[in-house]
């Protein structure tokens, strides 16, 4: 895996992108620099998941990008998706890679050093500081992890790390100062009114901070 793709990484939300849609959204993204794509979508069915898996799949095969299934591993099976995105309350970093095998690509949600450290020495391939900050798309996980924690995170794993959580242009030079490698973003892209502008804003803060 390139951690380079992990620079900016986005999250479908079927609602926030309105009559637009996931897949013109995601198409926008993606031509415009998104190098990862995670495909998120709480309420649709096995069978809706894997079809949307196959649209998002050939869009990314396209333009050379990840494409990732939150929490389902088998729906990643099913649709032949490069890896898989796991919670703490989801199928173990350990189980999933016995079943997708060494080539896939698993991430990991973290809050604290002790879970990093664990989905590393489970093999995952990144971690993700879920909930950097304050946001309308993630309400069960208690209080934002703060710029802080990136640095906590970063300590207990040699993985690359991704933040999530609020991330949107204005503050995502001061999350990869923080020591994020990548960040992850749903309302920043999947709301937005000019998706490629809003991709460029994002990329402009990463050149800057490098």
């Amino acid at each position: 895996m390139n951690p380079e793709r992990l620079s900016l990484y986005l999250v479908t939300d079927p609602v926030l992108c309105g009559s637009r849609g996931v897949e013109e959204t995601c198409r926008l993204a993606l031509e415009s620099g998104v190098g990862t794509l995670q495909l998120r979508d709480k309420t649709a069915s096995t069978r809706e998941l894997i079809h949307m898996a196959a649209v998002l799949i050939n869009l990314c095969r396209k333009h050379g990008a990840l494409f990732i299934v939150n929490d389902r591993v088998d729906v990643a099976m099913a649709a032949g998706a490069d890896g898989v995105h796991l919670g703490q309350d989801d199928m173990p970093v350990a189980m999933a890679r016995a079943l997708l095998g060494t080539d896939a690509v698993i991430g990991a949600s973290a809050r604290s050093p002790r879970e990093a450290e664990s989905a590393w020495r489970e093999s995952a391939d990144y971690i993700a500081a879920n909930l950097v900050f304050p946001t309308d798309t993630k309400t069960d996980l208690g209080e934002p992890l703060g710029l802080r924690a990136i640095a906590e995170l970063k300590k207990a794993s040699p993985l690359p790390l991704i933040a999530i959580g609020g991330i949107k242009p204005s503050n995502a030079d001061i999350v990869r100062k923080a020591g994020a490698d990548g960040i992850a973003v749903v309302s920043a892209i999947m709301a937005a009114q000019d998706v490629p502008k809003a991709v460029r804003a994002l990329m402009k803060k990463h050149s800057k901070s490098c």
